[in-house]
């Protein structure tokens, strides 16, 4: 934050407000150095519960834009669609229940476009495989993600 609020405003040309960004510049590296030495010790170690992961991933209502984008896909335009969801993510938490666990009658209280499909679309594999876009989630990209660090740790070793 002081490297930026140093930069904000500077004129293009040399100025003399740049001999200060040194200190927290310096920092920051010391910073992100301690931080990495302490990842590489760290992850080695972890250990997942596969289980507890679910779980967390399961709550919170992290499917609403899948949600969303569903209803979008029906037709819905999507500032309509947001809204729809907003009054279902309501009204789920009113039941103390997640989106994927109210009956398709309870869905269909915010929209006729909603199907029996929809649960389809609001499971934990949907969203995750969704994601294709570089760097996405989707199984596809995750498996090429390893595939490409294991490749880059081969070629580190041998060089």
């Amino acid at each position: 934050m002081a490297l930026i609020t140093l930069m904000k405003s500077l004129p293009m040309a040399y100025n003399r407000d740049m001999q200060e960004d040194k200190e927290p510049l310096f920092d920051a590296v010391d910073t992100l150095k301690a931080c990495l030495s302490i990842n590489a010790q760290m992850i080695p170690r972890i250990t997942v519960n596969r289980e507890t992961m679910r779980r967390a991933a399961s709550v919170g209502f992290l499917n609403a834009t899948d949600m969303a984008d569903y209803l979008v896909g029906q037709g819905m335009p999507f500032r309509k669609a947001h809204d729809c969801v907003g009054k279902a993510v309501a009204f789920a938490l009113e039941q103390g229940k997640e989106l994927d666990q109210l009956s398709l009658d309870e869905l269909k209280q915010f929209s006729q476009l909603v199907k029996a499909d929809i649960f389809d679309h609001l499971t934990l594999e949907h969203m995750i495989d969704r994601r294709q876009s570089l760097g996405g989630t989707s199984t596809e990209n995750v498996r090429g993600a390893i595939a490409d660090a294991k490749k880059a740790l081969a070629e580190e070793k041998a060089g």
